[in-house]
């Protein structure tokens, strides 16, 4: 009898048997971290103990074994982290196609280093890719200077930000906003909720160190995003913000959803307690529930041993603790820095003196970078961050140097621009006083335009440092919220970071003034050369006053040499009465750097020429505002011909120029100097205060004077 024989299985059978094992199982069954296919579904996080393979992290973000808390950020500055889910999602139905519709909730909490003040912030973010390539501050860990606001970059984030940041037009330090390929938010509002059925919003503080419920939902039939916080799992009814967009556009088929945050100058840690996400328009996100998720840390505990005093001890061991408590005291009393009214109205961060001794190795002579009037600069870098500083190290015997001080920290340390120099933090230990700035890799202008420098700058590169400073000087000027006058706009303040970008620094002589009100300062401070005219007469420097100072910036970095420059020929030491003279006789591409070798866009040139001559008139109303200055940059109109010599300087040679400009300072410092005096030195770049006179610094660092 033949044997049985069973016919084989098709082979599309096992690949059918596969599939369904590889099916999830009904939520009852589903583990509590499941991973989400590339093609859509379901996230569900409350916590993260066991989520470590699924979740992609950088930066500092990583996920506490203890409880499985996801934190991004600590207490430390200019910091970013980023943890987003491991696998892209699909969020088009083909290439081309609609964006589909997705919500999420998750719960987080931001806890600052110093109450009541935040830094910087959290987004939630949809992203080409798992990391990009980003800064912290107030760029979230999203972006970075140079693709703000390019289509190509193809986000989605909401941000929960604690810092108001002006460059990109926050509305305050405490609100939500839905950016779309920029942190210039394209919506935002208050960081509120509306309670019950009350139309009244009651506000929320993100800041608080409590966790904070999101919401966020968008609708591709009716293309809107919706956004909702509050204090507690029951959604509101109504969000906080409701933008109407297609997606569509913006969003690639396959994209990366997770969470960003970063710190500036201030510092907090952010954390994310659960996250849920799901995609298809079939609803809201799974709920998280306070009391499933992981425990935010508690406050440190001060743990001192308790001294028990019993009659056992003896005498002489209570002796000894008094005499050494007596000693800690008072070692502690003389030690301990007073604590003045000026150091509670600054915001940036106050580093430690032991911190900032660490990153300069006990500011070593082979971490000196130049030296000023008011001290030396350290090269140093943070221990923890690793990131690179530069330390002014002020005395603290002058008067004066406190005053720029406090100067420097009150109006540097709340500006934000590319093209400013970003004060990191400040420290002070008795005589002491120490800055900290971030490093500047090409150090100052001034290097590479006077006295034989070993680089040569191109053309293009001196005019885009030339766009950057202005554009600094126009922020300055209008774009914070108070009028800020800088009042030493020269090459050796403009620092060069690591692509030779112009950045504007040293703000000890800096005032401040409110919009449409009169500057009261009637003390004449400044560098020789940079001066405006009218300050011998009134003493009060104004916006018209930095133009000047503008002016002569212009010229040097065309012509590669200091606006006074006393080994020249007596026809071309004023270097504005110089050019003007050239350009009257039609060779005005004669004062040109010899050093470009005539490599230059001579429109480009010409342009800069007079635009410095019209800087440099001695009559403030007919000099351009910083404004009109970026018009003309930007070509947006032609400079006008000049038709007549800038003010005081159309006069015939030895009936003014430098000889009355002297003349003007009568009163001031200069009575007891002589003109030979200047003969063959280069103390023209030494800033003057014409009340109270200083010694001149060895080496210009931009930091320092």
């Amino acid at each position: 009898m033949a044997a049985l024989t069973l016919p084989r299985p098709p082979f599309s059978a096992f690949i059918l048997l596969l599939f369904l094992l590889r099916l999830p199982y009904s939520h009852q069954q589903q583990p509590q971290t499941p991973p989400a296919p590339s093609a859509g579904g379901e996230l569900y996080f409350p916590g993260f103990k066991n989520s470590a393979s699924n979740i992609s992290l950088a930066g500092f973000a990583q996920i506490q074994r203890s409880n499985g808390l996801l934190q991004l950020t600590n207490h430390t500055s200019r910091l970013l982290g980023h943890a987003f889910y491991s696998s892209p999602f699909r969020l088009k139905a083909s290439p081309n196609g609609s964006a589909l519709s997705f919500s999420t909730s998750f719960v987080f909490s931001i806890v600052p280093e110093y109450p009541k003040l935040g830094g910087h912030g959290l987004a939630f973010a949809l992203s080409p890719s798992p990391h990009p390539a980003a800064l912290p501050s107030q760029y979230l860990g999203l972006l970075n200077s140079s693709d703000m606001g390019n289509f190509s970059n193809h986000l989605f984030a909401v941000e929960f930000d604690t810092v108001q940041d002006f460059e990109f037009g926050d509305i305050n330090d405490n609100h939500v906003g839905i950016d779309i390929n920029s942190l210039v938010s394209n919506d935002s509002a208050s960081a509120a909720y509306y309670a019950g059925d009350s139309s009244g919003k009651v506000d929320l503080n993100l800041k608080s160190g409590k966790p904070v419920f999101a919401w966020v939902d968008y609708d591709s039939g009716s293309t809107t995003v919706n956004v909702t916080v509050s204090p507690s799992s029951s959604k509101p009814t109504k969000p906080i913000l409701s933008f109407k967009v297609d997606l569509s556009p913006i969003l690639n088929e396959h994209m990366y959803v997770g969470f960003s945050a970063s710190t500036g100058l201030l510092a907090s840690s952010h954390y994310v307690l659960g996250w849920s996400f799901s995609i298809g328009g079939g609803g809201d996100s799974r709920a998280l529930e306070l009391s499933s998720l992981p425990q935010l840390p508690g406050p440190k505990k001060d743990h001192r041993v308790a001294l028990a005093i019993g009659v056992s001890f003896s005498v002489v061991l209570v002796l000894v603790l008094a005499i050494g408590a007596v000693f800690y005291i008072v070692r502690k009393i003389r030690n301990a820095d007073p604590i003045e009214d000026w150091e509670l109205d600054i915001g940036p961060h106050r580093f430690s003196y032991q911190e900032l001794k660490r990153a300069t190795d006990g500011f070593k002579g082979n971490q000196l970078l130049g030296a000023g009037g008011f001290g030396q600069v350290y090269r140093g870098i943070l221990r923890n961050s690793k990131t690179q500083i530069a330390v002014k190290r002020i005395s603290h015997e002058s008067k004066q140097g406190l005053r720029e001080f406090v100067s420097e920290i009150s109006t540097i340390g709340r500006l934000r621009h590319r093209n400013l120099v970003q004060l990191l933090g400040w420290c002070r230990r008795r005589s002491d006083l120490l800055l900290v700035y971030e490093f500047m890799p090409n150090g100052s202008l001034d290097k590479f335009l006077f006295d034989g420098p070993e680089t040569t700058l191109d053309w293009d590169q001196r005019f885009n440092i030339i766009k950057g400073v202005a554009s600094g000087l126009l922020y300055l000027h209008e774009g914070y919220e108070q009028v800020v006058i800088h009042r030493d706009v020269k090459a050796s303040n403009v620092l060069l970071d690591g692509e030779l970008n112009g950045r504007l620094g040293d703000f000890g002589l800096a005032r401040l003034y409110d919009h449409g009100s009169n500057p009261s300062t009637t003390r004449v401070v400044g560098t020789l050369g940079y001066l405006a005219p009218e300050l011998s007469r009134t003493g009060k420097s104004d916006a018209f006053s930095d133009v000047y100072a503008f002016g002569a910036f212009l010229l040097e970095v065309v012509c590669g040499r200091r606006p006074i420059e006393p080994k020249a020929p007596a026809e071309e030491l004023v270097l504005v009465d110089w050019v003007w003279e050239r350009y009257r006789e039609g060779r005005v591409l004669d004062v040109v750097d010899s050093k470009l070798n005539g490599e230059f866009n001579e429109s480009e040139v010409l342009m800069i020429l007079k635009l410095g001559l019209m800087c440099s008139n001695s009559k403030p109303d007919q000099r351009p505002s910083m404004r009109q200055v970026m018009r003309y940059l930007d070509g947006e109109v032609e400079v006008p011909e000049s038709s007549r010599a800038p003010g005081a300087l159309e006069v015939e040679r030895g009936q003014g120029g430098f000889e009355d400009f002297l003349d003007s300072f009568a009163s001031s410092s200069f009575d007891n100097m002589s003109s030979s005096s200047f003969t063959g030195r280069r103390d023209f770049d030494t800033t003057l205060s014409l009340s109270t006179p200083r010694s001149l610094p060895n080496v210009s660092t931009g930091y320092t004077r």
